[in-house]
């Protein structure tokens, strides 16, 4: 694990105790700090040894150093975020306790990814490149395990973190080598008050470097135009046109991809990787489960699992990568409309629709004249759509829906795809 001198002797309350939470308590603990330890669930509350259990909302936190909480407490209207105001005791994620470890571990470089939509893709794809490269490297923030729960990394290594608005916003001296932000899309504004305080939550990434370490952004929004704007140290603008030639990439397809590329390469330059080492970890990078994952082909059909999609801007570029879908979409849904996948919808030759959301996607697809049937559920609109699909074409799971009405995560969503998908005759 990670731990740091830093914490020696201060007194930390961990609020949550999921993954990340058991990952601080045990960091810190081991690093000499005093933790008191708290989760609403009881059994949670069992597996924090060595650490005082009391519930910081009701507990004394004079001369506490911090408040330790998952990303996923909404500190916009959680009383944790009240009781750290009149304790005068910051709010922090592990994502900052890393940041004031790192003056102890052996030099290295971090490189912050965040954006709306292809985090994880590119998160990933960096690693890949990096591991290619031949130096140590290490996935963490919102991909991967808990950074606090992971050995360091030898010299000249490289941090690879995949940031949410939800850590940066708990985050206050990450000072990162690279910083990217890909784009600014809706989502999560109910964690925010509006777009604009959304977009100033992923600009604050830039707010924590130094003037001399690279900001790398894509510059394919308003919002993102306007922050580049904005920003007065290095930077480095990129964009999915400067991708010319995808076709040696088969986890790498479509026009999100391009962008998610461009910024890659830019990163990977600026960690001094030679162009065709990236070439190369261009060409054999495998993709990510549940993101336009190719799950199989059966009688010349292609059935591609994008659970990972859940609002209709992450599911357009699914759309726009193939030229003939049978689309399964819906779930729990997070806007009213599908805006953003309209402009793909020639490539779509009929629509599944699923969940909470069927009833509302079925009605604006059928006024937008596309065939569509209301499944219901994600076996019958497999079953369906392999019906009546022909050779060629592609069968895509691209819900632009959360999951939380059938299922508890898109993860088991898109495990119950590949389940259907394997059933099939």
């Amino acid at each position: 694990m990670i731990t740091s001198e830093a914490f020696a002797g201060k007194s930390y309350a961990v609020y949550g105790l999921a993954r990340s939470g058991r990952a601080t308590v045990d960091a810190l603990l081991a690093s000499g700090a005093q933790v008191m330890a708290w989760d609403e669930k009881p059994e949670a509350r069992e597996i924090a040894a060595g650490a005082r259990i009391a519930d910081p909302l009701v507990t004394a936190l004079y001369g506490y150093s911090g408040i330790v909480v998952s990303p996923g407490v909404p500190i916009n209207r959680h009383p944790i975020a009240e009781r750290s105001r009149r304790a005068a005791v910051p709010l922090v994620g592990d994502i900052e306790l890393f940041a004031k470890a790192r003056a102890g571990l052996p030099p290295h470089k971090v490189v912050g990814i965040t954006g709306t939509n292809g985090k994880s893709t590119t998160t990933a794809l960096i690693h890949h490149i990096v591991v290619s490269a031949g130096l140590p490297a290490m996935l963490g923030g919102n991909i991967g395990l808990p950074i606090l729960g992971q050995d360091p990394l030898p010299g000249g290594g490289v941090y690879v973190l995949e940031l949410s608005s939800y850590q940066i916003d708990l985050t206050h001296s990450l000072d990162c080598d690279v910083a990217i932000l890909l784009n600014i899309t809706p989502d999560h504004l109910d964690r925010y008050d509006g777009m604009d305080d959304y977009a100033a939550s992923k600009a604050r990434l830039f707010a924590m470097q130094t003037p001399e370490h690279a900001a790398i952004l894509a510059t394919e929004d308003d919002y993102t135009r306007a922050i580049a704007g904005q920003l007065e140290g290095r930077k480095i603008l990129v964009s999915s046109a400067d991708v010319k030639d995808q076709s040696l990439w088969p986890a790498l397809q479509g026009p999100h991809n391009a962008q998610n590329v461009a910024v890659a390469v830019a990163a990977a330059r600026e960690l001094g990787i030679a162009d065709d080492v990236i070439a190369r970890a261009l060409e054999t990078y495998p993709g990510l489960p549940h993101r336009m994952e190719r799950v199989a082909e059966k009688g010349g059909i292609l059935f591609v699992n994008d659970s990972k999609a859940t609002n209709p801007t992450s599911t357009a570029p699914a759309l726009g990568a193939y030229p003939a879908i049978h689309w399964i979409l819906g779930g729990l849904p997070k806007s009213d409309d599908l805006d953003a996948c309209l402009p793909y919808l020639d490539h779509v030759r009929a629509a599944y629709a699923i969940g909470d959301a069927a009833d509302q996607f079925v009605k604006i697809l059928s006024t937008k004249g596309k065939k569509v049937e209301n499944s219901g559920t994600l076996e019958r609109a497999v079953a369906s759509a392999a019906q009546q699909a022909e050779p060629g074409e592609v069968v895509l799971l691209s819900p632009a829906c959360a999951s939380f009405d059938q299922f508890k995560d898109y993860e088991a969503r898109g495990a119950a795809f590949r389940a259907a998908v394997e059933a099939l005759a």
